[in-house]
């Protein structure tokens, strides 16, 4: 039996699409036959063949605008919209380490692209009557660590809920909304932080994989997962063979979140 994903010739941006999952999921949708546009602070010195970029700072609302500005001139609008962007540079030390800078820049990465995204976007899909929005969540608004991530994990938790919000609103319009919640994923900023832990430490890459696993309570897998693992579960999702799954968290973890 073909299990082809008939995802081909649809219109997909994903959001922060040059490093880790984002680059292995325009590097998916690629491969299926997608038409695929994706962001990022810089346009990448060796850019994927038939993928197109737009250069811009989604923390901003003028960053938010250009993309969305891009996508109309060339599309008129999108049948795919993935929100990978994210991340966290605070500080250690606790809830008393984040000012008001650090909580704003959580919830404008974490939070703010998808809801400004949507918002530009979303309603060519509502005319259309059809179209699939995932935001890329994290297992952290589950398990937040309180050392270094409070405000990332709460901009996630946020995430989350808009995002179920969004669902009930626009699902039966046409339109599924989705969170994939990965746990630790080995990419690269991911690997630089194990080989600096296990620098620290003394030890060697596998030992400072170790010391993280340990920091979320174990991993039932025994490793991260890969970034293209992640991006097949998101392949598949926005695909049409997964047409009645809406509203719903998927977690990627290894088993990491202990909890039904």
């Amino acid at each position: 039996m073909s299990f082809d994903l008939q995802l081909k010739g649809l219109r997909a941006l994903v959001t922060g699409g040059t490093k880790g999952i984002g680059a292995a999921v325009v590097q998916g949708l690629h491969a299926a036959g997608v038409q695929v546009m994706t962001t990022a602070r810089a346009v990448p010195a060796e850019p994927n063949a038939g993928v197109s970029y737009v250069a811009a700072d989604l923390s901003t609302a003028e960053g938010v605008a250009e993309v969305a500005r891009s996508v109309r001139e060339r599309w008129g609008g999108v049948d795919i919209l993935i929100n990978v962007l994210g991340g966290s540079s605070a500080p250690g030390g606790g809830f008393a380490a984040l000012d008001d800078a650090q909580w704003f820049d959580a919830l404008n990465r974490n939070l703010m692209p998808a809801v400004r995204l949507d918002r530009a976007l979303l309603p060519a899909m509502l005319a259309q009557g059809s179209g699939v929005i995932v935001h890329v969540s994290s297992i952290q608004r589950l398990l937040p660590l309180p050392e270094s991530t409070t405000a990332y994990a709460a901009a996630k938790a946020a995430l989350s809920t808009y995002s179920k919000a969004l669902s009930k609103e626009v699902t039966p319009k046409g339109v599924r909304v989705l969170r994939v919640s990965p746990g630790w994923v080995e990419t690269e900023a991911s690997v630089a932080l194990a080989e600096r832990l296990a620098t620290q430490a003394g030890t060697d890459y596998e030992g400072g994989k170790q010391i993280i696993m340990q920091s979320l309570g174990g991993i039932p897998l025994g490793r991260p997962a890969k970034p293209q693992e992640v991006a097949d579960l998101i392949t598949f999702l926005v695909s049409p063979r997964a047409g009645s799954i809406s509203g719903s968290e998927h977690l990627i973890d290894g088993g990491t979140v202990p909890t039904v």
